[in-house]
C-alpha cells in the first residue's frame, strides 16, 4: 500500500514511525521543514519530499497518481482541507483522512444551496475527507474516562453496545489478590464476573500471564471486562480507592479547555492559564469553573488554590517541561494523582510508573484511530497501550469454512501468530473470554498484541480467499 503523509510534526512523525516496521507499506512524507523531512530520512526507510502540502506540483511529484491512502496532518486546518480536496479531485486518491481541531467543521450540519441534495451536510463534506481525527478531543475523552474510574491508569472501550472496557491499573498491597496464583482467583472474585487479565507490567518488562503466574504488589494489570463489572473488579485491585470530586488543569489551551468544559457539570474544576486574554476567554466561556491567571509551576499560587486536597492534577499546557515540574510540585505538595500530557517519547518512557501517576502522549493516542484505517481485515478499533510496548485491536471476522481459516474453529485450536493472544470475543451479543467458543462470521475478535511484527501475520490469518475485508 502506498501512503502519503502530510505534515512531518509530531503527529505525521509518529504515524511514520508507526507504519514503516511493515514492508508492504510504501510511505512518503511531505513537510516544508528540511531538518523535520532530514530527521525522519536518517531513521526511517522513507521517501521525503520537501514543499508545499497544499501544492498540486509537489503532491504529483510525491506520487499522489497512485496512491491509496492519503493522510494529512499537518498543524493547520485549512492546509489538511484543501490539501485533502485536491487529492481526491486532481488525483483521485481514494482514501483520506485528515486532521480537523476545529469542531464545527465536523459538526455544523447544513442543506447545500447549489443543489437539489435535501440531505444534511457537515462542511468536511466538502473536502472529500473520508474520515477526521481531532487529537485534542481524542486525549480529552481518554482523560474523562480516567476520571470517572478512580485509581486506572489507562480506559479503553470496545463493542459500543455492549460496552466492553479494557483498564490498566496497579494493584495495592492490601488486594485480597496478591500473592495469589491466577488459578485461585475463582476463590475471591465471583463467578458471575466475567473477566481476563490480558498482561501484568513488572519490574519494567511486560509478562503474559499463566494460570501459575502469581499477582504482586505493585503490578500495572491489563484486565478485559464488561464495564458493569469494573467498580467491583477495581475495588478488589484497589480497596483502599476512593472517589474523584475535586479537578485542577494546569493550561487553558485547547485540551485544557476541551476538558474543562466536560468536567464542570460533574466535579469541582479549577483550570491555571498564564496568558492574560486565554484566561480572560476561559472565564467567559465557562460555566461553573474556577479560573486563575498564573504558572501551576508557582508553588505559592498551588498552596493557595490548596492542591492538597485535588483528587487530580492534570498538567496539560503545550510546555513539557513545565508539565514535568508543575505535576511534580503538585505531587509533592499534596495532589492524591497526577497526569501529564508529554509529546517526546523519550519523556513518557522515563516517566510513565514513577512519580507521575499518568502520562498521556497525544501522538500515540491519535495513531490508532489513524492504524484503524489503515490495517488491513475489517478493523474496528486500535488502541496503543500504556507505555506503547503493545496495541489491542479489535476485528470483525468473515468468511465461512471454506474462505475462512479460522471460522468454525475454537481459538485453542488455531496457531496465533507469536505475539497475539485473544483477549475476548464477542458474539451475538456475548462477551467470551474463554476458548471454547467455535468462531463464526461476524464475531468481534478483541487481540492483546504485545509482538507489533506479528500484526501482518495475523492479518493473513484473518484474509478471507477471495479478498480482504
Amino acid at each position: 500500500m502506498k501512503i502519503l503523509i502530510l505534515g512531518g510534526g509530531t503527529v505525521g512523525e509518529t504515524v511514520a514511525y508507526n507504519l514503516a516496521n511493515y514492508s508492504n507499506y510504501e510511505i512518503t512524507v511531505i513537510d516544508k521543514n528540511e531538518a523535520t523531512l532530514q530527521k525522519l530520512s536518517q531513521s526511517l526507510d522513507i521517501q521525503t519530499i520537501l514543499g508545499s502540502v497544499s501544492s498540486p506540483t509537489v503532491l504529483k511529484n510525491a506520487g499522489a497518481q497512485d496512491t491509496e491512502l492519503l493522510i494529512a496532518v499537518t498543524g493547520e486546518d485549512d492546509t489538511n482541507l484543501v490539501a485533502s480536496k485536491m487529492a481526491k479531485e486532481i488525483f483521485n486518491i481514494p482514501n483520506i483522512i485528515a486532521r480537523i481541531r476545529k469542531s464545527e467543521i465536523v459538526e455544523y450540519g447544513f442543506k447545500s444551496v447549489l443543489n437539489d441534495d435535501e440531505s444534511e451536510m457537515t462542511p468536511l463534506d466538502l473536502f472529500n475527507v473520508n474520515e477526521s481525527i481531532c487529537p485534542e478531543q481524542i486525549v480529552t475523552d481518554q482523560l474523562f474516562q480516567l476520571l470517572l474510574i478512580p485509581g486506572a491508569l489507562q480506559v479503553i472501550n470496545f463493542a459500543e453496545d455492549l460496552e466492553v472496557q479494557m483498564i490498566v491499573t496497579k494493584v495495592e498491597n492490601s488486594c485480597l489478590l496478591v500473592g495469589k496464583q491466577f488459578s485461585e482467583f475463582v476463590d475471591i472474585i465471583p463467578e458471575e464476573i466475567n473477566f481476563k487479565i490480558c498482561a501484568i507490567y513488572r519490574n519494567e518488562a511486560l509478562v503474559i500471564p499463566t494460570p501459575k503466574t502469581k499477582i504482586i504488589s505493585g503490578d500495572e494489570v491489563y484486565f478485559i471486562t464488561l464495564k458493569e463489572h469494573v467498580k467491583d473488579l477495581m475495588d478488589i485491585f484497589r480497596p483502599d480507592e476512593t472517589g474523584n470530586k475535586k479537578v485542577m488543569i494546569a493550561g487553558g489551551g485547547n485540551i485544557g479547555y476541551r476538558l474543562a468544559q466536560t468536567t464542570e457539570p460533574y466535579f469541582q474544576t479549577k483550570i491555571i492559564e498564564k496568558n492574560h486574554s486565554r484566561a480572560e476567554f476561559l472565564a467567559e466561556n465557562l460555566d461553573s469553573s474556577l479560573v486563575f491567571r498564573g504558572s501551576a509551576t508557582d508553588e505559592d499560587i498551588l498552596i493557595d488554590e490548596h492542591v492538597e486536597e485535588i483528587d487530580m492534577f492534570f498538567a496539560l499546557t503545550n510546555d513539557a517541561e513545565d508539565n514535568i515540574m508543575s505535576s511534580l510540585i503538585a505531587k509533592k505538595l499534596g495532589a492524591k494523582r497526577v497526569a501529564t500530557i508529554i509529546n517526546r517519547s523519550i519523556y513518557v518512557d522515563i516517566l510513565v510508573g514513577h512519580t507521575i501517576d499518568i502520562v498521556i502522549s497525544p501522538h500515540l493516542t491519535t495513531i490508532g484511530s489513524i492504524l484503524s484505517h489503515i490495517r488491513r481485515g475489517d478493523v474496528v478499533t486500535v488502541h496503543p497501550m500504556r507505555r506503547g510496548e503493545a496495541e489491542i485491536l479489535e476485528v470483525i471476522i468473515h468468511g465461512d469454512k471454506k474462505t475462512s481459516k479460522i471460522i468454525g474453529r475454537k481459538p485453542s485450536q488455531i496457531s496465533w501468530p507469536y505475539g497475539i493472544d485473544v483477549a475476548a470475543i464477542i458474539s451475538n451479543g456475548k462477551f467470551i473470554t474463554d476458548h471454547k467458543h467455535d468462531l463464526k462470521e461476524g464475531d468481534h475478535i478483541i487481540f492483546f498484541v504485545f509482538r507489533r511484527q506479528a500484526v501482518p501475520e495475523l492479518e493473513k490469518l484473518l484474509q478471507v480467499k477471495w479478498k480482504f475485508f
